[in-house]
């Protein structure tokens, strides 16, 4: 299993510029292959900037955005335009500024009923994009993550019985702040990723990210640490504060 790598930046302004790179990278080079781009956004604050950026020149002229396909990690289980909605924050700062397809903007149908139907209606729809044959899974090109304080990535909490899906690609689940009934993608969905992006920023952060990449085998206590790719590639880029409980170590790169 690949060590993941992991990237040290001054703060959240050049962290967000490097994934912006990364991303415009990789859609590039996923579209050159196979012709088209898949990736699943996440919610939370730190993505907001990365967003901002790709919406914006050069990264905004420099990806090919009618060949992206956007999806999302999870979803709170409100309206779309609703404050709390990661489609909202994603899709004011950036999916709305660049010229990207309406039918390749797949949100999770949260607004048309319970959560549970709405899970399953999202596993078809991968499914379907996917053209997955039964017991597979979808590989996202790329995957972005957050990391909260407690350890949760998209809506994956600590001792959720969610934790322990190994059939659904799709869930519903309950937690985080605010506490809402919430849709997620599933752990063995995010280990099939080709490519995972991890952003962390702020010093709230650095004894999870400790714990996450320093500590011994996790379990459901701390869901980030059960991500673990099975053929792809997993990346951090955290700030000075985030990373400043790390040993530093040629793996590290603090010099951007």
């Amino acid at each position: 299993m690949a060590q993941p790598v992991i990237r040290v930046f001054p703060d959240l302004e050049s962290l967000s510029r490097e994934a912006a790179e990364q991303f415009v990278r990789l859609a590039q080079q996923q579209i050159q292959v196979s012709g088209r781009f898949s990736v699943a956004l996440s919610g939370g604050s730190t993505p907001r900037r990365l967003y901002e950026l790709l919406a914006s020149d050069p990264y905004r002229n420099r990806t090919p955005w009618d060949q992206v396909h956007v999806f999302w990690a999870d979803e709170r289980c409100v309206p779309p335009d609703h404050p709390d909605s990661n489609f909202r924050m994603a899709n004011e700062v950036l999916l709305s500024r660049v010229p990207l397809p309406s039918v390749n903007v797949f949100r999770i149908p949260v607004d048309r009923g319970d959560p549970v139907s709405a899970a399953a209606s999202y596993e078809q729809t991968l499914r379907a994009f996917f053209r997955l044959e039964p017991n597979n899974w979808p590989e996202f090109d790329l995957v972005l993550l957050g990391l909260g304080v407690d350890g949760h990535m998209a809506s994956l909490f600590p001792r959720s019985a969610a934790l322990g899906e190994t059939h659904h690609l799709v869930v519903a689940t309950r937690g985080g702040t605010p506490d809402l009934p919430r849709v997620t993608l599933t752990i063995p969905v995010l280990n099939h990723a080709t490519h995972l992006l991890w952003l962390a920023a702020g010093a709230e952060k650095s004894s999870v990210v400790r714990e996450v990449l320093t500590g011994p085998e996790h379990s459901d206590e701390l869901p980030a640490g059960m991500i673990h790719p099975v053929c792809g590639s997993s990346a951090w880029l955290l700030d000075r504060a985030a990373a400043s409980l790390l040993q530093r170590s040629p793996s590290h790169d603090p010099r951007r």
